[in-house]
C-alpha cells in the first residue's frame, strides 16, 4: 500500500532517537566538590600544624583547585570528537489533476560534523594540545598559591609569636613600674622625694599598663588572622603558641648555601616558572592551531528519501483502464561534503593575536626568572643581615642593656641613682628588648622567604 514504508520506518527512527536521547541525558554526572569542613585549631597550636590544617582546610587551596579542575574540563572539551548530527522529516507534495495516490515523503539524515576532517586534519590534535598545556599550568600554579599562602600563614604564626613575646615584655615593665610606683609613694609621704617625681613614675606605670592592653590587642589580632587563613570561619577560638619558636638558630638546610646556590635550586624547583614554561607551550601550539584552522571545514553528510511507495501504486487511467505508476521518488541515497571556502579570509587575525601571545608568555617568562632571582637575592641578604642583628643582640647589646637597666633599678632604690637615670635605663632596655624581638621575627621572616623563593621547606 501506499505510504506502507513510512509507517514502517518512522517509527523505528523515532525510537532510536529518543533511546540515544535518552542514554545522554542519564550520564552519570560529576559530582561537585564540597567545602571542607572548618579545622579544629588545637589549644596549642605549633608551626607544623598551622601548616597541615592549611593544607588540608585551606580555602585559598580550594578556590586553586577549582582552577585547576576547569581547565581539565576544557582539556576534555577540547579533546572531544564532535557528536553526529542527524535529521529527519515529512513532506507532502501537492500534484495536479490527481496524478499520484500519495504524496507523502520522509527522509532521514546523518552528519559527522566535521569530526572527521577535524581529527584527519590535526586540528582536534592541536586544540588538544593547548589544552593540555594550560591545564599543566593550572595545577601548577594551584602549587604556586600553596607556596605563596604557606609563606603568609609562617609570617602570621611569627606575628603572633612576636607579639606574645611583645605583651610578655610589657607585663614584665608595667610590674616594674608598680613595684617603683608603691615604693615611691612611700618615699613621697616620708618626704624623701617630690611630688613631680612621684607624677613621673604613676605616668610611666599608666604607660606601661596601656602597653600591655596594646600588646593583648595585638596578639588577637594576629591569632585571629592567622585562624582566619587557616579556614576558620564561623567563630574565633582562641589558642596558644608556641613561643619557643622565637629563638635564634640556623636551619640546617642553608648551612653553608651562598645566593648562586639557591638562585639554581630556586629555577629548578618554582612551580610557577614551571607554570610559565607550559603557558609558553601552551601559546607555541595556538599558533600552530590558529595556523592550522585556515584548512576548511569539511563535512560529510549521507541522507535518505523517499516519496510515495517504492513500489509504486495503481492509478485509473484514460477510458477506465488501470495503470500502474511507479513512486513519485524512488528511494535515494545522497552522499554530500560540505565546506566553507577560505578565499577572503583566512584566519590572519587569530594567528596574529596568537603570535603576540607567543610573544607576550615569552616576556613573562624572562621577567619571572628574573623575579626568582631577585627573590632569592633578597631574601638571602635579608637573611644575613638579621642574621647579625641577632647575633649582635644576644652577643653583648641585650645582655648589657638588661644590666645596666637592673643596676640603675638597685640604686634608685637605696637612693644612689636618680628617677630620670632608672626611667632612662629603662626606656633603653625596653627599646633594646623590642628591637631584639623585631630582629628575630625579621629573621625568621627572612628563612621563610628564602623557603618560598626556592619552593623547599626549610623548616619543619
Amino acid at each position: 500500500m501506499p505510504g506502507t514504508g513510512l509507517a514502517l520506518v518512522w517509527p523505528v527512527v523515532l525510537r532510536a532517537l529518543a533511546l540515544v536521547t535518552l542514554v545522554a541525558v542519564s550520564a552519570p554526572l560529576a559530582r561537585a566538590a564540597e567545602l571542607p569542613a572548618e579545622p579544629v585549631i588545637p589549644q596549642a597550636l605549633t608551626l607544623g600544624q598551622a601548616v597541615a590544617i592549611f593544607r588540608t582546610h585551606g580555602l585559598d587551596l580550594l578556590i586553586a583547585e577549582a582552577g585547576a579542575a576547569a581547565a581539565e574540563g576544557d582539556a576534555l572539551t577540547a579533546g572531544a570528537i564532535q557528536n553526529p548530527n542527524a535529521t529527519g522529516g515529512l513532506y507532502h507534495s501537492f500534484f495536479k489533476d490527481g496524478l499520484y495516490e500519495t504524496h507523502n515523503g520522509w527522509f532521514v539524515g546523518l552528519g559527522d560534523s566535521n569530526a572527521i576532517e577535524d581529527a584527519l586534519s590535526g586540528k582536534r590534535g592541536l586544540r588538544k594540545g593547548v589544552a593540555e598545556a594550560a591545564l599543566a599550568a593550572a595545577r601548577l600554579q594551584r602549587a604556586d598559591a600553596q607556596r605563596t599562602i604557606e609563606l603568609q600563614i609562617k609570617q602570621q604564626y611569627f606575628q603572633a609569636v612576636a607579639a606574645a613575646a611583645a605583651l610578655e615584655l610589657a607585663g614584665e615593665i608595667a610590674g616594674s613600674t608598680a613595684r617603683t610606683f608603691d615604693l615611691n609613694q612611700v618615699r613621697y609621704r616620708s618626704g624623701a622625694i617630690s611630688e613631680v617625681d612621684l607624677s613621673r613614675t604613676e605616668t610611666v606605670k599608666l604607660e606601661a599598663e596601656q602597653a600591655v592592653d596594646s600588646a593583648g590587642q595585638a596578639l588577637r589580632q594576629a591569632k585571629v588572622q592567622l585562624a582566619f587563613l587557616l579556614g576558620q570561619r564561623r567563630g574565633f577560638t582562641d589558642f596558644t603558641i608556641d613561643a619557643g619558636q622565637l629563638r635564634f638558630a640556623t636551619p640546617p638546610g642553608l648551612t653553608g648555601m651562598n645566593a648562586q646556590q639557591l638562585v639554581d635550586r630556586a629555577i629548578a624547583a618554582r612551580p610557577d616558572l614551571r607554570a610559565q614554561e607550559s603557558q609558553r607551550t601552551r601559546a607555541g601550539r595556538a599558533v600552530a592551531l590558529a595556523k592550522r584552522q585556515r584548512f576548511p571545514d569539511l563535512g560529510i553528510n549521507l541522507q535518505y528519501q523517499q516519496e510515495g511507495s517504492a513500489s509504486g501504486s495503481t492509478i485509473a487511467g484514460p477510458n477506465g483502464t488501470a495503470t500502474q505508476v511507479a513512486g513519485v521518488t524512488p528511494p535515494t541515497l545522497q552522499l554530500a561534503l560540505t565546506g566553507t571556502l577560505p578565499l577572503f579570509y583566512q584566519q590572519q587575525g587569530e594567528i596574529k593575536k596568537a603570535e603576540a601571545d607567543g610573544i607576550v608568555q615569552d616576556a613573562q617568562a624572562a621577567k619571572l626568572r628574573a623575579q626568582v632571582v631577585a627573590d632569592v637575592e633578597n631574601a638571602f641578604a635579608a637573611y644575613q643581615t638579621t642574621g647579625r642583628l641577632v647575633g649582635r643582640m644576644e652577643g653583648r647589646l641585650l645582655d648589657r642593656a638588661g644590666r645596666a637597666r637592673q643596676l640603675v633599678e638597685l640604686q634608685y632604690q637605696k637612693g644612689a641613682a636618680s628617677l630620670l637615670e632608672f626611667l632612662d635605663a629603662q626606656r633603653t632596655y625596653v627599646a633594646t628588648k623590642l628591637e631584639y624581638i623585631q630582629d628575630l621575627t625579621a629573621y625568621w621572616n627572612a628563612v621563610f622567604q628564602i623557603e618560598a623563593a626556592t619552593a623547599t621547606e626549610l623548616v619543619q
